[in-house]
C-alpha cells in the first residue's frame, strides 16, 4: 500500500500538480528518503536516470523528473543543435543528458567526474541512453596536476563531495587531479557555448587555471558556478578569487535562484525565473551565470 500510495503520489506530481497538497509533497519526500527506492527515473525531457532515493539529487529526479528547475530552464533557452557544453562535476549525469539532448548529434558534451562512483553511474546512464555525443574525464581540477584526497561528509548528499576536508568525514578517497586546460581538449576549450562548475570548493582552482584562455573562448560564452563562500574560506580563499578574473575578461556577474526545499520546486518548475544581476557582495552559496551580455536578466 506504502509503495502503491508513493507512485501515486509521485505520477500526480508530474502530471496534474495542481491536485497535490504541500504536505503530500513533503510526506513523500521524507518516505523516499527513510525507505530509499532504487529504480529508474525517467526526466522531463525524456532521459532516463538509474536512481536511488537516499540520495538528494537521486530522489528529486524521481518525484519531479528535474533537477534545479531555474538552472535547467536556462539552460535549455542557452543551448541549440550544434552547441558544445563542458560539464565540470557531472555528478551521475543529469545536466550531461540535458546538454546531450540539445546539442544532439552535431554537438558535444564534454563531462568531468573524479568521483570513481558518479563516473561509473554517470557512464550507466550514457549508455541506457545511447548518447554517444559526449566524452566522460575521471579526473578532478586542481591548481597543478598530481592525486587529490576527496571527502563526503553526508552520505545523503553525494553531490557534496569535495577536496575540502569536512568536520565529519564519511568517506575519503583519492583521485587523479589537473588544471581545466589540460582535461579539456582545444576544441572544446574553443567551441563552449556553456560551461558549467560545480566542483564543491575547487572553483577558484577551475577559474584560475582557464583565465589565460578566455580570450581564446567564443564571444557568447557563458558560465554557471556554484560558489560557496564558507568552503572557499576554508582554503585561504575569498569569493573575489572566482569573480575577479571573469569580471576582469569582460563577464558580468548573474544569480540565479536556487531552492533544495522540495516545496518549492513545483513553483519553479512552472514558472521558472531567469538570471538576474548581481552586483553585491555573495555571502551565501550560490549558482552564480557569468555572461559578457550587460543586461538586467539574461
Amino acid at each position: 500500500m506504502k509503495f502503491f500510495t508513493r507512485a501515486t503520489l509521485r505520477t500526480t506530481i508530474q502530471r496534474a500538480p495542481a491536485l497535490i497538497p504541500q504536505c503530500a509533497i513533503r510526506w513523500l519526500d521524507d518516505d523516499l528518503l527513510r525507505n530509499p527506492v532504487t529504480t529508474t527515473a525517467s526526466t522531463r525531457f525524456g532521459a532516463h536516470v538509474p536512481v536511488t532515493t537516499s540520495d538528494i539529487i537521486q530522489r528529486y529526479l524521481y518525484t519531479f523528473a528535474t533537477w534545479e528547475p531555474h538552472l535547467t530552464a536556462w539552460i535549455t533557452h542557452r543551448l541549440n543543435a550544434g552547441d558544445t557544453f563542458v560539464d565540470v562535476g557531472a555528478n551521475i549525469g543529469y545536466y550531461t543528458m540535458l546538454a546531450s539532448h540539445l546539442v544532439g548529434p552535431t554537438g558535444h558534451v564534454a563531462a568531468i567526474e573524479p568521483v570513481p562512483r558518479f563516473h561509473q553511474h554517470l557512464q550507466a546512464t550514457l549508455l541506457l541512453n545511447e548518447a554517444h555525443n559526449v566524452r566522460t574525464i575521471d579526473q578532478a581540477v586542481a591548481a597543478e596536476p598530481g592525486r587529490v584526497e576527496m571527502f563526503l561528509a553526508d552520505p545523503g548528499n553525494l553531490g557534496g563531495t569535495s577536496t575540502v576536508r569536512p568536520r565529519h568525514v564519511h568517506d575519503a578517497f583519492h583521485v587523479d587531479a589537473a588544471p581545466l586546460p589540460d582535461i579539456l581538449t582545444p576544441a572544446e576549450i574553443r567551441d563552449a557555448r556553456l560551461i558549467k562548475i560545480d566542483v564543491e570548493g575547487a572553483e577558484a582552482a577551475a577559474v584560475q587555471s582557464l583565465a589565460p584562455l578566455l580570450d581564446l573562448l567564443r564571444p557568447d560564452v557563458e558560465l554557471i558556478i556554484e560558489i560557496t563562500p564558507r568552503t572557499l574560506a576554508k582554503q585561504g580563499l575569498a569569493v573575489e578569487d572566482v569573480i575577479g578574473p571573469l569580471r576582469a575578461a569582460g563577464f558580468h556577474t548573474y544569480r540565479i535562484a536556487n531552492d533544495y526545499d522540495p516545496m518549492t520546486y513545483l513553483t519553479a518548475i512552472g514558472a521558472p525565473e531567469p538570471p538576474r544581476r548581481w552586483e553585491r557582495e555573495v555571502t551565501e552559496m550560490s549558482d552564480l551565470v557569468f555572461s559578457r551580455i550587460d543586461a538586467a536578466y539574461l
